[in-house]
């Protein structure tokens, strides 16, 4: 039998209830259906469903009467190299999409991550694209964009170094964003939810993608489909402040729908 969840699971959204049970199945490395329907107070039919959603997400293994840990702790944040390769063709479709709407001489902030990165890559190549300023907080990108200069000016943030995403945050992350207004943010993250808005697995990216949207006219998510439908430890912002979100398949249709009910405005790249 599994024990209790630390907090009680009443009235926990659906999403808040399938990232505890995933994380009970990754403490457990195996757990039955039958024991997670008694320790979250849900029904069998309820727990399956919950396990189909963590399985499409990668995060678990569906096995006869219960599910497996896939071996990544879904609250560890994955490096930056082991998620570039993730979704890559679905990533490359959005990091087109995205780049098509932006025009030369225009400016763009560019957050740090791997749909991003796709993001970098589809700009350097439109060989169109002059007189264009990019402010970005990851040094990853800054790489990727330097074969564009002098067609590009690129801005690093500057501040504090995360290795992990190698990113740049506070202390003194945000110090040139608040002296900005760009013509476009592409903003990257850990989920689109349509009550839970736009989070993110880690607090200090949270804090610098908000300081990114104050800083830019229009404001576009970056997000493949894997990430639809999920709330992540940190919020970054409600739907409301979100101009357009761009994804790619595999998308659930019904996380689509349940988004553009919101008022989420969707591209999907094809």
């Amino acid at each position: 039998m599994l024990p209790m969840p630390d907090d009680d699971t009443d009235g926990l959204p659906a999403e808040g209830r399938r990232a505890r049970m995933a994380a009970t199945i990754a403490d457990r490395g195996f757990a039955k259906v039958t024991d997670l329907a008694e320790a979250f107070g849900i029904s069998r039919v309820t727990v399956r469903a919950d396990l189909e959603v963590l399985e499409r997400q990668g995060r678990v293994r569906r096995v006869r009467g219960g599910a497996m840990f896939t071996g990544r702790d879904p609250r560890v944040e994955p490096s930056f190299e082991e998620a570039l390769t993730s979704a890559s063709p679905a990533k490359t479709l959005i990091g087109r999409a995205a780049a098509a709407l932006v025009s030369p001489s225009e400016s763009v902030v560019l957050d740090v991550g791997t749909t991003t990165t796709f993001v970098a890559r589809a700009l350097v190549d439109r060989e169109d694209l002059r007189d264009l300023v990019v402010f970005t907080n990851g040094l990853t990108i800054a790489l990727e964009l330097e074969r564009a200069i002098p067609r590009f000016s690129v801005v690093v943030t500057g501040g504090t170094l995360r290795p992990l995403q190698h990113s740049l945050i506070n202390p003194l992350g945000g110090h040139i964003l608040e002296r900005i207004h760009a013509d476009t943010v592409f903003l990257g993250c850990n989920g689109v939810h349509p009550t839970g808005g736009i989070t993110n697995v880690n607090l200090p990216e949270a804090e610098a993608k908000r300081a990114m949207l104050r800083a830019a006219g229009r404001r576009v998510v970056v997000a493949d489909g894997s990430k639809l439908g999920r709330t992540e430890l940190a919020e970054v912002c409600p739907l409301a402040d979100i101009d357009l979100l761009i994804t790619s398949g595999p998308a659930d249709p019904d996380a689509l729908d349940a988004l553009r009910d919101a008022g989420l405005e969707i591209l999907v790249a094809e």
